[in-house]
């Protein structure tokens, strides 16, 4: 599951829409899927949801917000299809950080009862990530950006991008406290960024692309012979 949501002034709306859901099927499920079929494993990846929750972002153009009672509600409906057919085990690979599903993944698997694992793309194999991005940034930045430019690097124009600096909390204490609230957007990111993309390349996209593949796929292979 991924989201439609602005990654900078460099990458525009499109670039998001089209390249964050095809890096996180493209790039992560299908070859993981295919790595763990080669070895055994049971595999079927189903199409990507491209929208996810992106409320602190609706002053953006064109980004799109899925509620969390709606993604509750798709996730229940695919997860009672996947059971009535006998399928069990559920695996979702979420490539935004705005999406939560440990709430939704409890109710549907003590409703439903399929074993559902939640992957956030972003933490798979933090060894490779570390040794590849030395300052990854959250969003925007040296990590993602990387990725887009392996995928579609005709979409991103790096002389238009800024350092991606976070506008901090006016009241020392909330991070004292590890205070949380969904600020708005683009005035705690002035330019849409949380991290410096400047040096992004598409190598390190395809280097961190085929570390977290091989990882994922470790789990699929796992995941389909555990008893």
């Amino acid at each position: 599951m991924k989201t439609s949501g602005f990654h900078g002034n460099y990458a525009p709306e499109i670039a998001s829409l089209r390249s964050s859901s095809l890096f996180v099927h493209s790039l992560v499920a299908a070859p993981a899927a295919g790595l763990a079929a080669e070895r055994g494993g049971r595999v079927v990846v189903l199409p990507t949801i491209p929208f996810g929750n992106n409320a602190q972002q609706m002053d953006q153009v064109a980004t799109s917000h899925l509620s969390t009672v709606t993604a509750g509600a798709i996730l229940r409906d695919v997860a009672a299809s996947l059971a009535r057919q006998g399928i069990r085990r559920l695996v979702i690979l979420n490539g935004h950080g705005g999406n939560e599903f440990k709430p939704l993944v409890r109710d549907v698997m003590l409703e439903i009862g399929l074993t559902i694992l939640v992957v956030d793309f972003w933490r798979v194999n933090a060894a490779a990530r570390d040794r590849i991005f030395s300052d990854p940034g959250d969003h925007g930045g040296d990590h993602e950006t990387s990725l887009v430019m392996r995928l579609r690097p005709e979409l991103v124009d790096l002389s238009r991008a800024g350092p991606g600096k976070t506008v901090p909390w006016k009241m020392p204490a909330a991070d004292a406290c590890g205070a949380w609230t969904p600020r708005p957007w683009s005035r705690v990111h002035p330019d849409t960024g949380a991290g410096n993309p400047a040096a992004a390349t598409a190598a390190k996209g395809a280097d961190y692309f085929r570390a977290i593949t091989a990882t994922v796929a470790d789990l699929l292979v796992e995941f389909s012979a555990a008893t």
